[in-house]
């Protein structure tokens, strides 16, 4: 009887820790981005407050402060790309080059959650 070695199979997709966390990172920016208009939406989706008190403080916060929000939506992406580049030792132009497909992903999911999250809560203005 021969001995072999027994080798252990070859993993073919990516360890966890190799993977940029795009949907979490695309999701949290967006998010940030329009917090203006979400978050009195889900205060009176929780019934905390009015609908018209929501409607009136998105108004005024996405009239007043939009592109504050949006620059903290933006300031938070770069900050997750930045940490999750340092800890594979990737932060560098090389490494930028390395994840360029995956970091234009998580710029497409964060434009998409605005997005879908702008068409929501003015869709949910409507009936207020």
């Amino acid at each position: 009887m021969a001995h072999t070695e027994e080798t252990p199979p070859a993993d073919t997709t990516k360890s966890r820790s190799d993977r940029l966390s795009v949907w979490r990172m695309g999701l949290a920016g967006g998010l940030v981005g329009i917090l203006c208009c979400v978050g009195p939406t889900v205060l009176a989706l929780l019934g905390l407050v009015s609908a018209g008190t929501a409607f009136a403080w998105s108004t005024d916060l996405y009239d007043n402060y939009a592109w504050w929000f949006r620059l903290g939506g933006l300031a938070v992406l770069v900050l997750l790309v930045w940490l999750a580049l340092r800890r594979r030792d990737q932060c560098s132009i090389a490494g930028m080059r390395r994840w360029r497909w995956r970091l234009l992903g998580v710029l497409a999911i964060a434009v998409a959650t605005y997005v879908a999250l702008y068409a929501v809560t003015t869709w949910l203005g409507t009936f207020a």
